[in-house]
């Protein structure tokens, strides 16, 4: 009898917690409808394009198509007028990981100036860019700049802050290559619902106000 009580105790945690992921996904796909863009020429105009980090290579030495596809994605914006300036933002935690400056160095390659782009080198997790990008930018309107599935998470926590954003949707990549990090997403996204409205996890940090040199 013990036994039997415990399996079904089992199971209904499993059920509540299938329900739990079912229901956080649904709440971020819905969040981002009708405000995700995949082609330039419906991308409403903003001053401030945000590109979310990612690695350029692979822990293997494999290089990372999600990187090579924002950045195309930064540069089609910038080049086509969507928007004036990129905060590119991402993990600096480590001498030997520097998402900002990587980033930074790919966009000048693809034709992005200098003086068009501001790092920020605390963009640790995407809350921390997307919380930043408004109090320590102060950007209450811009474009997130990422993979669909990452914009959407982004817009979730963008309209948590009070931030007017849209999505401007990267290439993605194919379901075989990026299985890893569509699983890692599924639970990433479980952990953004928890952050904002159980933990209220802040930033890691926060800092000085950076005013962002727009032309």
């Amino acid at each position: 009898m013990r036994r039997r009580r415990l399996v079904i105790a089992g199971l209904l945690l499993l059920v509540l917690a299938v329900v739990a992921i079912a229901a956080c996904q649904w709440l971020v796909m819905g969040t981002g409808r009708g405000r995700l863009y995949d082609t330039i020429a419906e991308v409403p105009v903003r001053d401030v394009g945000l590109l979310l980090g990612t690695t350029e290579k692979h822990p293997d030495g494999s290089h990372n198509l999600y990187f090579d596809y924002r950045i195309t994605a930064t540069a089609e914006l910038y080049k086509a007028g969507k928007i004036r300036h990129v905060l590119v933002s991402g993990d600096n935690r480590r001498a030997d990981y520097d998402e900002p400056a990587c980033m930074h160095r790919a966009l000048l390659r693809a034709g992005v100036p200098e003086a068009a782009m501001t790092l920020d080198c605390a963009g640790f997790r995407t809350l921390d860019s997307v919380v930043r990008a408004k109090k320590v930018f102060g950007l209450d309107k811009f474009t997130l700049i990422s993979q669909r599935f990452h914009d959407q998470r982004a817009l979730l926590i963008a309209d948590h802050y009070g931030i007017d954003a849209i999505g401007y949707c990267a290439a993605d990549v194919g379901l075989q290559q990026g299985l890893t990090i569509q699983i890692r997403e599924t639970l990433a996204r479980v952990k953004a619902v928890m952050d904002l409205y159980l933990l209220h996890t802040p930033p890691k940090f926060l800092g000085p106000h950076i005013a962002i040199p727009l032309p």
